[in-house]
């Protein structure tokens, strides 16, 4: 069997979870002796569109035998799919929900399915993480992703699900970067409204969002810099040298370990086209908060005893 070459499209280089997903796949890739080629979208749709395109139609362009990509925007490019199913390329969606795999699978017979995590716990389990943290109640500065994210809207929806009636919720937007959060959060803190703001937690869809909103808060005046900087943060992804890292020396008071899934779509890729394993439409990765929510109910309850 000739040796199998995959092209993976990823949404930017900036994210530290992105990053963690080009770096897995080359060490799954390295492990299973299969070539890979990763390309990143800068966070534009339109981009990534035009990326896949070329390496699906354009004749002068190696073809894959599969490609891989982790959406930009709120599509997950359904005439893309179809064009590189007819074209005998393998497709997999990474962290994104779609509906249009089952029929494209029906009519064409090549490997397909999405690898996602589930974005709705995700955010269930920072509602619970808020609860721990705040077993009062408070005010949360909650940061969200894009507002073309399916990921985003589903990590809000379980998150407002599970978080206590008494914790109320002040929405910002940004990108997925820390420097994108970090705009967002000081022209936020510019507004005279956010003066007069109570924020008892910031909450992150992303650990690089989150300390976005912690370079932010290093910036203040010197007068309200104390208490900004005393406010506990958290943030989803919890990649080892990251996330994690950031919740050990205090940077970060939980954060959502989120597995990479590169490795994963090879490895399923691999016993596909090795095999002729049918694929499943859809396979889901598990989150899990660190620390547990034990131990931040815990933390919760030191805190709270320390204000009394």
């Amino acid at each position: 069997m000739k040796r199998l070459s995959f092209l993976i499209s990823l949404t930017n280089n900036d994210n530290d979870y992105q990053q963690e997903q080009a770096a897995a796949a080359e060490k799954a890739a390295r492990r299973l002796g299969v070539d890979v080629k990763i390309i990143h979208a800068n966070n534009d749709p339109i981009v990534q569109s035009q990326q896949l395109l070329q390496y699906v139609q354009d004749s002068s362009t190696a073809k894959p035998d599969a490609i891989m990509f982790e959406p930009a925007g709120g599509t997950a490019f359904p005439q893309v799919a179809r064009a590189a199913a007819a074209a005998g390329i393998g497709w997999v969606v990474l962290n994104f929900d779609v509906d249009y795999i089952p029929e494209l699978r029906r009519q064409f017979k090549v490997p397909m399915c999405s690898i996602t995590s589930d974005h709705e716990e995700i955010g269930k389990i920072q509602g619970m993480q808020f609860a721990a943290l705040l077993p009062n109640g408070g005010s949360v500065l909650y940061i969200e992703g894009p507002n073309n994210s399916s990921a985003a809207k589903q990590r809000s929806v379980g998150m407002n699900k599970n978080k206590p009636a008494n914790v109320q919720v002040k929405t910002l937007r940004a990108n997925w970067t820390e420097e994108s959060s970090y705009k967002a959060v000081s022209s936020w803190l510019r507004l005279q409204t956010s003066q007069h703001s109570r924020i008892d937690l910031v909450g992150a869809q992303d650990d690089s969002m989150a300390m976005g909103a912690r370079k932010a808060f290093s910036e203040i005046a010197e007068s309200d810099r104390a208490r900004w900087m005393k406010i506990p943060i958290t943030g989803c992804d919890g990649m080892p040298k990251t996330g994690q890292a950031w919740v050990r020396n205090g940077s970060l008071a939980a954060t959502i370990y989120i597995r990479p899934n590169t490795d994963l779509a090879i490895e399923t890729l691999v016993d596909a086209f090795k095999s002729g394993t049918m694929l499943p439409d859809r396979k889901v990765t598990e989150p899990e908060s660190m620390p547990s929510l034990a131990e931040l109910a815990a933390t919760g309850k030191m805190a709270k005893s320390a204000k009394v």
